[in-house]
């Protein structure tokens, strides 16, 4: 092969490599990479893997099964081919890793429950709220002494403020006495906890997907 020709080829590859590399950085290509996929609006194209339709069905139940053969996944879902289904559809609406949701979730009185620290970490990683700052009133130990959820939107600035939280409160609705409370081993972080949760519930309720936090569900015994 002569020069001229060798040079042709060169020319032509990396015309190719080019053209490759501006449609991988379109919305089409990057709706083929599995990050594009899960970011991609509803409609594009290409199966989405989900309850929608028979092919993300069919991708979900591969993606759970894999799932609940895992030995580093929690073993409260292992060989639960249809609990790891709903951990992958979870993690698929809140753009996470499974492991991450997987590791978050727990089954309590047969309802899902969120432990309120993951909870916390969705509204301060969601880009719409400064991180919630918590404000303690009353006297330390005493049924006045309580906290109260504060945090800013940033699009407006408004302050943010929950309902309060105080041990009187969890005395009155039957959290303080209950068998195994950490109220009684805890209470400081169970005000926060509790809190936070109330303000999360009352402004983003769709940040925790109506689900509610472990410490909740504990509490209310249903």
């Amino acid at each position: 092969m002569g020069t001229k020709e060798k040079n042709d080829v060169v020319r032509v590859n990396l015309a190719e490599l080019q053209c490759s590399n501006a449609a991988a950085q379109t919305p089409q290509g990057l709706a083929q990479t599995p990050q594009g996929l899960a970011q991609s609006p509803q409609g594009s194209a290409g199966p989405q893997m989900g309850f929608n339709n028979s092919s993300g069905f069919e991708m979900l139940q591969r993606a759970a099964k894999m799932l609940s053969s895992g030995t580093i996944f929690p073993e409260r879902f292992r060989n639960n081919i249809g609990d790891c289904a709903i951990v992958a559809d979870i993690a698929l609406r809140l753009n996470a890793s499974p492991l991450f949701v997987a590791q978050n979730l727990y089954v309590v009185y047969g309802s899902p429950a969120w432990s309120s620290k993951f909870l916390i970490g969705l509204w301060n990683s969601c880009g719409r709220y400064s991180a919630i700052r918590y404000e303690l009133v009353g006297t330390e130990g005493q049924d006045d002494w309580g906290c109260i959820a504060k945090s800013k939107e940033w699009a407006t600035g408004e302050e943010l403020v929950g309902p309060p939280v105080t041990l009187s409160l969890a005395k009155k609705e039957g959290w303080f006495e209950k068998r195994g409370s950490k109220w009684q081993t805890m209470p400081a972080l169970m005000l926060r906890y509790r809190a936070a949760a109330f303000l999360i519930n009352t402004v983003a309720p769709e940040l925790g997907m109506g689900i509610r936090t472990l410490e909740e569900t504990e509490d209310m015994g249903a």
